[in-house]
């Protein structure tokens, strides 16, 4: 009982999928997600919003080749009330606090693999929801494809990589 209520509540570990988060995670890196904040948050009748910049792990349906939900793992890019532009290569983030916008990649102090993000998008999202993209822009699926996510798909915050030993690091 107790093993069942820290997987639902407190830490769940993950492992990584694919190449979508290159550089910064690799494909069968083993993972434990912070699950705290969002059950603090669902405890307060509160929505979970992360912080721009954190790498998150979600609930996503109707991916292809998938039957029912899959949980992938994305950093969080555009929060509530953000108009996100994904244009000529570029993402600019438009805010009350950045008018004239912004680029995440560029201030938000992650690495990406390469500089050009492909797409076409111009959305601002809404109250709850989030835009998120992978590290590796150019083999991810991520909310350029499938759009925002609500804050209610989020299962938790990545906090620990573990494994691969020599890789293991604090998020």
């Amino acid at each position: 009982m107790l093993a069942l209520f820290i997987k639902a509540y407190l830490v769940q570990p993950y492992i990584v999928d694919g190449q979508s988060m290159e550089p910064t995670l690799h494909n069968s890196d083993r993972l434990i997600v912070d699950k705290l904040p969002h059950t603090i948050a669902r405890i307060n009748n509160h929505a979970y919003i992360p912080k721009r910049g954190d790498i998150i792990i979600f609930n996503q349906d109707n991916l292809p080749g998938y039957t029912g939900s899959k949980q992938l793992v994305k950093r969080v890019i555009g929060l509530p009330g953000d108009k996100v532009v994904v244009n000529n290569g570029f993402i600019a983030i438009y805010n009350k606090a950045n008018q004239k916008g912004f680029n995440p990649d560029k201030t938000v102090g992650y690495k990406i693999t390469a500089p050009y993000t492909g797409g076409d998008v111009n959305i601002t999202l809404g109250t709850n929801q989030l835009f998120v993209c992978g590290d590796n822009r150019g083999n991810s699926e991520d909310s350029r494809y499938f759009g925002p996510i609500d804050s209610s798909q989020v299962v938790g915050k990545l906090s620990l990589r573990v494994w691969p030993i020599g890789h293991a690091e604090h998020f």
